[in-house]
């Protein structure tokens, strides 16, 4: 029996992005292989896993995945699979004229001294409730999460429209609105959105992997601002092109051995 060569491997509960991702894997010809109970698909990665699947007749596969960070942590290393996202302080160091506002990263124990509003958030997961704190005596103490740990300190900005652009191979792949006055609105990407991100690309896309999810938004003044950046195995499609948002996701995370040498840089 032939299968198909690419797997998508997809967590227990599917959001509704993972469902969109799914079809359009499907339609795509992809093998779909989902959790059940356990964190990782019962013999998944372990020699002969794919006979466990129905495949046979055939000694390579090359395996995506798209989840959560928790799920992907334990599952892409058991699979081969290279988590690709931005560096922990890539919005900080972006310039000024593309956040439209002061971003810091610090361990959370220096963020506790603040004594102003902040955002505040985890650069690449959701350990840290990205929420607006009132100081920093609002975030989670040392009890709960490692001093050491990198947070992203930002001014408070509010966002009219926001989008999320989905990056590949320095382009802006798919697109699509998803929310506006800080509420879920999907809508079609609009064009003024489409030209930040290539101004974006254009001043850090040697920063970034080659396929990442970048969320830009517009303020109350008309001006267009980086929010922040996210893994694309990690990401909703919201109204995106699913297709087009899939080949991020088989690119953000895949095989180890099909990295390039740019993309080694930001493996997870």
């Amino acid at each position: 029996m032939s299968c198909p060569p690419r797997i998508l491997v997809l967590p227990p509960r599917l959001t509704a992005s993972a469902r969109t991702l799914r079809a359009a894997a499907l339609r795509r010809g992809l093998r779909i292989v989902e959790a059940t109970a356990s964190a990782v698909p019962e013999g998944l990665g372990s020699p002969g896993w794919a006979e466990g699947i129905g495949c046979t007749g055939c000694d390579q596969h090359s395996v995506h995945l798209h989840a959560g960070p928790s799920f992907a942590d334990v599952v892409a290393p058991a699979l081969g699979i290279a988590l690709l996202e931005a560096p922990a302080d890539w919005l900080a160091r972006l310039p000024r004229a593309l956040t439209r506002r002061d971003i810091r990263a610090m361990p959370i124990g220096e963020a506790y001294r603040l004594r102003r509003p902040a955002f505040v958030k985890s650069p690449n997961d959701k350990s840290i409730s990205a929420l607006v704190y009132a100081d920093g005596s609002r975030l989670p103490g040392p009890d709960a999460v490692d001093p050491a740990t990198v947070v992203l300190v930002s001014d408070v900005l509010t966002f009219v429209v926001e989008h999320r652009l989905h990056l590949l191979d320095g382009t802006v792949h798919a697109a699509g609105q998803y929310a506006e006055a800080g509420r879920l609105r999907l809508g079609p990407p609009d064009g003024d959105a489409l030209a930040f991100g290539r101004d974006v690309l254009a001043a850090a896309g040697k920063t970034l992997p080659s396929a990442i999810v970048v969320d830009v938004g517009r303020d109350d003044e008309g001006r267009w601002a980086v929010i922040e950046a996210n893994a694309a195995w990690a990401s909703g499609c919201y109204s995106a092109d699913p297709d087009r948002a899939l080949d991020t996701v088989l690119r953000a995370a895949g095989p180890a051995t099909d990295l390039s040498p740019h993309d080694r840089a930001f493996v997870r």
